[in-house]
């Protein structure tokens, strides 16, 4: 093998998107996924449905050329919808333009579509075919049961990589996994009889229920892909474990989300027929091991999904790859992987932390009044303080600022913010002289 010469492990999302740009540079492009190819076979795209894409995973896209490719899978979302028990729906826009949305996307069809563009690039993409680790002495990955010389091997795998397994039991890396407390069950809202969507299409559906959240995305053929996150079993009055038969799930579902389930048949036989997934957040140090392997996106630094970054970040660790190429010959695979985990390392554990706090959010802070107080003040601040006070969730959705530096700047704001509505409940009796202040005093950037 010569040194324009790569292997990918994994033939996801990241792998796929990587192995175009790779193959861009002129890389011989060899991909092993042990699943079978799902353009050919009906198999589950992975653990959600649908994603939510935003301007890092746009960029991205757009440095492999494929982003007109993927358009016509776009729905734009505009903001949130909270759905109260009792009462009228709320509208919490994202931005403050057009421009300021996120779209809801198919994992599957953009999975496809990443695939036919890496085969259309030259790459091999070797499906059932299961990799079983690396051995580091011999540079040889065992794949499909066979030994095969690898001097270089990126690991695109998820967060059970096998190459990150072998990189643990032979170099003894550092990796932390924290599972959730909570879980998740995926259900289906399917289109009108008459065509279209029984809700708001152009909005992420959420009810906030404290403890736990029901949430909505939309699809292209009309139906809604809807998640429950709820507690496994931690003694409280609703988990996993109490709803142990249709009887309790329906009651739970009538009582909690009484909108929702007029708008979703066969709930209680839905409910026991879909599994129940688990999420973890994965840190791993270092992620790479001199020039023989790289673990990137979950694979490196898996993250729960309550923020929406999980694909956006994945994405940018390939365009950080794809950059670092350009600054180094294709012979110093060290040094390429060296400055790639510089760079993204710090990074991935800012959107790791701030996902985990977007969950406290999206279930619980989003009801209430003095969040949403601080939600009309963060954009009228931003008006007064245009680049210099930009709200957390901008920075993080529509902005390229690293993580790091938007999750910094996010925790000055937020002090800011707690120290102009304490005691306030309403935006015209914000010290608006005081805010001008602080901004000036604390966002000097």
């Amino acid at each position: 093998m010569t040194t324009k010469d790569i292997t990918l492990i994994g033939a996801g999302l990241a792998g796929s998107l990587l192995a175009v740009l790779l193959a861009h540079r002129g890389y011989k492009v060899t991909v092993y996924e042990r699943r079978p190819d799902m353009r050919k076979v009906d198999i589950s795209a992975g653990r959600s449905i649908n994603l939510a894409l935003a301007n890092r995973g746009i960029a991205a896209l757009e440095r492999a050329g494929l982003i007109d490719r993927v358009n016509p899978l776009l729905i734009p979302m505009a903001g949130r919808m909270l759905h109260p028990i009792v009462g009228e729906l709320g509208f919490q826009p994202y931005g403050k333009t057009e421009n300021e949305v996120i779209y809801s996307v198919s994992r599957g069809d953009l999975n496809r579509i990443l695939m036919d563009a890496a085969e259309e690039a030259g790459v091999s993409i070797q499906f059932d075919t299961p990799c079983d680790g690396y051995d580091f002495e011999r540079s040889v990955l065992h794949v499909g049961g066979k030994e095969i010389p690898c001097p270089t091997v990126i690991a695109t795998d998820g967060a059970g990589s096998p190459i990150r397994r072998s990189m643990v039991h032979d170099h003894d890396i550092q990796v932390s996994e924290s599972i959730l407390a909570h879980g998740y069950k995926e259900l289906t809202m399917p289109p009108l009889k008459e065509g279209g969507h029984a809700m708001e299409k152009s909005a992420l559906h959420i009810w906030p229920r404290g403890g736990y959240m029901l949430i909505a995305l939309p699809n292209l053929d009309g139906s809604f892909t809807v998640t429950l996150f709820l507690p496994m079993s931690d003694g409280v009055e609703y988990t996993f474990e109490n709803l142990s038969d249709e009887a309790a799930a329906q009651a739970f579902f009538e009582r909690q989300f009484p909108d929702a389930v007029r708008l979703l048949p066969n709930l209680a036989e839905q409910f026991f027929n879909h599994p129940t997934g688990r999420m973890v957040t994965i840190r791993s140090m270092p992620w790479h091991i001199g020039s023989q392997t790289m673990l990137l996106g979950d694979a490196a630094h898996a993250i729960v999904p309550f923020h929406g970054q999980g694909m956006n970040c994945a994405f940018e660790d390939c365009a950080a790859l794809d950059k670092a190429l350009l600054r180094r010959p294709d012979d110093e695979w060290d040094s390429i992987f060296a400055a790639v985990e510089r760079a993204r390392k710090p990074n991935a554990e800012a959107i790791a932390d701030m996902a985990l706090e977007n969950y406290i959010e999206m279930r619980d802070l989003v009801a209430q009044p003095r969040f949403q107080l601080q939600k009309q003040l963060e954009f009228l601040l931003e008006e007064r303080h245009p680049g210099r006070f930009i709200r957390r969730y901008a920075m993080v959705m529509f902005h390229s600022m690293p993580y790091a530096e938007a999750h910094a700047r996010g925790q000055v704001q937020q002090a800011l913010l707690d120290e102009l509505t304490e005691g306030i409940n309403d935006l015209a009796n914000i010290d608006l002289a005081r805010a001008d202040e602080l901004v000036e005093a604390l966002c000097n950037w």
